[in-house]
């Protein structure tokens, strides 16, 4: 038997094998920063930049309850895939519909940004709609930890698209964001690094799509698919009426034979559709600068309104907004990615940010 010797007095312990893994993890753990939309899922790592860009889509076999395919792979099988495969966004207007898909989603995404080894978990900052709640943020944040994550922070999506944008969202000077993605639109007055104000609509560019079809059923009698009447949103859709008549041809399935058939649509007929969504967003951007403080919307004012998101750009969205305020309204570099590079920018914070999942 050997005698133990002696530690003298104010000589540290050599490290154990906990604390070095602790040292190890924060070390080699990657900090990422997920923007998890309903359309696209992006994904920042930290000192990487954005490294993953993909449809938030899966395609699962329902004989077998196996994935099939995940993101664009996915997405290219939506309307298409034969009765035992069900290819779906399983997020919906911002928040999870199907938790236990999202959760693979978001754990084959991570593994895709950072490798497939998990040993050393991810701190991530995910972001949520400005209007979601405590339970839709807790779901969200779960299902991040059960993919991997070591550290989970919820941050709001208007105040990423606003760092996003280059806006300084820590001056006592006011902005207002007003952002639109898939699913949701989230309109905010921010000062002082945080949200004054805000609204979160359940409206986002998917809606569009589906006034679009709605329009043709009712209108022209003819069925489109998603895919479809996204194309003709981006091809000929207009937030304005200009005086310009692009047209189109559409085909799809008759609603009164059920046989293929083939009509012609105007970029004023898909205004006409788009009409009701977008008078909706007009009417929450209105009223939330009629609630914002004078001083604020002073601000607001001199420096107009930063829009971000792929829904706003719909040909003659910022005209529209502007005509409507009275105030400036333009779209931020890339706005796709405004979140996503907002979140990845405060990831240098994420030492100081207190874990979310204690909060709810």
């Amino acid at each position: 038997m050997t005698k133990k010797k002696k530690r003298k007095k104010g000589t540290p312990a050599k490290a154990g094998h906990s604390s070095h893994s602790f040292f190890l993890a924060n070390w080699f753990g990657s900090d990422i920063a997920i923007d998890l939309g309903t359309t696209n899922i992006i994904v920042y790592v930290r000192k990487k930049g954005i490294v993953v860009n993909e449809p938030a889509v899966i395609a699962l076999d329902t004989n077998s309850h196996r994935v099939v395919a995940i993101g664009k792979e996915a997405q290219a099988m939506l309307g298409r895939t034969p009765k035992h495969i069900q290819a779906y966004h399983p997020l919906s207007r911002g928040v999870i519909a199907d938790y236990d898909a999202t959760e693979y989603m978001l754990r084959y995404f991570i593994r895709r940004a950072i490798g497939k080894s998990l040993f050393f978990k991810p701190r991530i900052i995910i972001c949520v709609p400005s209007g979601a709640t405590n339970v839709e943020k807790r779901a969200v944040i779960e299902a991040a930890m059960q993919a991997g994550a070591r550290k989970t922070v919820v941050m709001e999506e208007p105040l990423a698209a606003a760092i996003g944008a280059g806006l300084d969202v820590a001056s006592s000077n006011g902005s207002m964001v007003v952002d639109m993605g898939g699913g949701t639109t989230d309109v905010a007055v921010l000062s002082l690094s945080g949200i004054v104000i805000s609204e979160s609509l359940r409206i986002g560019s998917n809606t569009f799509d589906e006034a679009i079809i709605r329009y043709l059923e009712k209108i022209k009698h003819i069925t489109i698919g998603q895919h479809t009447a996204e194309e003709l949103k981006i091809l000929i859709g207009t937030a304005l009426p200009d005086g310009r008549q692009l047209t189109a041809d559409v085909r799809g399935r008759s609603t009164e034979t059920g046989l293929p058939a083939m009509v012609d649509i105007d970029s004023q007929e898909i205004r006409k559709a788009l009409s009701e969504p977008i008078e909706s967003i007009l009417r929450a951007i209105v009223t939330i600068l009629e609630k914002t403080p004078p001083e604020l919307a002073a601000d607001i004012a001199d420096h107009g309104i930063v829009l971000t998101g792929g829904g706003l750009l719909l040909d003659g969205m910022d005209r529209l907004i502007s005509q409507t305020t009275g105030m400036a309204a333009f779209l931020c570099d890339d706005p796709l990615l405004c979140v996503a590079n907002g979140a990845g920018k405060s990831l240098n914070e994420m030492s100081r940010l207190k874990d979310s999942f204690d909060d709810l």
